[in-house]
């Protein structure tokens, strides 16, 4: 064989050595040139690849964009919604946000922890459980003060309580929700008609609907009208209720005076006689019964609040008066 010369000039290796070049081997440019044939084509693919990428961000990024109006080739202005059926939540900062679920899985746990320990006297119950008896549900109507042992209380029946969208009432909803009530969002301030809508729905499906009835911020212990529209859109009465308990703390920073029961006390629901409202009352009825559920909350309160401090006989005298 005669000898060969290399890429780089001079003789090859196996002419240097004096021996032959094995048939199948493949000198470095023999090697080297499929690949260079093939990156090209790689290229080609990756780039075709990445064109059909950008086509379809720029398809999506067009279908969600607000589109602008023939008219004016502005963009459509957002659909004003009134105050008293705007159920969105508040744009909230990051912080808030954060707070949330930390503040209902604190608030859950303190419910968890106190409210088995509640040992309840329940004055009343008797006309509820007639009215459950013949399928009407009741608008439920009660102090926030009282709203833990009562959260405990009425817990998986499915009761639809009417909650803000506030940032407080955005951790309340998930801590009643978890204890197995429904919500209806809204407030006497924001989004009350659009709540009403809602939980007259749910009266009709067969469930009880609650107010927290001087809730979201107050006044402490003036109720609201919210009741007594739902009573008149519904036909449902309207039972209102207090809790007292014999040990516990009532926290006076808080608008509501909040009231956290102790460990393993006693405590006593009364309840008042159920309270209609016409389907047909004009506002002159309105009024009366608004007045009129005021004056139940109010008595129930004082009765509840001052049960324990009664004596024997006192306690008694109320028992056969409001019934079992």
């Amino acid at each position: 064989m005669a000898p060969t010369e290399s890429p780089s000039g001079g003789l090859s290796p196996c002419a240097r050595s004096g021996t032959a070049r094995p048939p199948h081997t493949k000198t470095p440019a023999q090697r080297t040139l499929p690949i260079l044939r093939v990156i090209p084509l790689r290229l080609g693919l990756f780039t075709k690849a990445i064109h059909s990428e950008t086509r379809n961000l720029t398809a999506t990024l067009l279908y969600y964009r607000k589109m602008a109006t023939p008219e004016n080739g502005k963009e459509a202005a957002p659909v004003a919604v009134s105050a008293h059926y705007d159920i969105r939540l508040p744009k909230l900062p990051w912080h808030r946000r954060v707070q949330i679920p930390i503040i209902a899985a604190a608030v859950f746990s303190v419910i968890r922890t106190v409210g088995p320990t509640l040992r309840f006297e329940v004055l009343g119950r008797a006309k509820v459980e007639a009215l459950w008896a013949a399928k009407q549900p009741c608008i439920w109507a009660f102090w926030h003060r009282v709203i833990l042992p009562m959260a405990w209380y009425g817990r998986n029946l499915g009761i639809v309580v009417m909650n803000t969208t506030a940032f407080d009432g955005q951790w309340t909803r998930k801590v009643i929700e978890w204890l197995g009530f429904g919500t209806a969002q809204g407030s006497s301030s924001r989004g009350g008609l659009r709540g009403l809508q809602v939980m007259a729905k749910r009266i009709e499906e067969g469930l009880d609907c609650a107010f927290t009835i001087d809730g979201p911020r107050g006044p402490r212990y003036v109720a609201k009208v919210g009741p007594v529209l739902l009573a008149r859109m519904t036909g449902a009465p309207i039972v209102v209720f207090h809790v007292g308990v014999k040990r516990g703390k009532t926290i006076q920073q808080t608008w509501d005076h909040f009231l956290l029961p102790g460990l393993f006390t006693r405590a006593v629901i009364i309840a008042n006689e159920p309270i209609y409202v016409p389907k047909d009352a004009d506002s002159k009825t309105m009024k009366a019964r608004h007045e009129e559920m005021q004056k139940a909350l109010e008595r129930v309160r004082d009765i509840a609040e001052g049960w324990f401090a009664m004596s024997e006989d006192q306690r008694n005298h109320y028992r056969a008066e409001i019934g079992p």
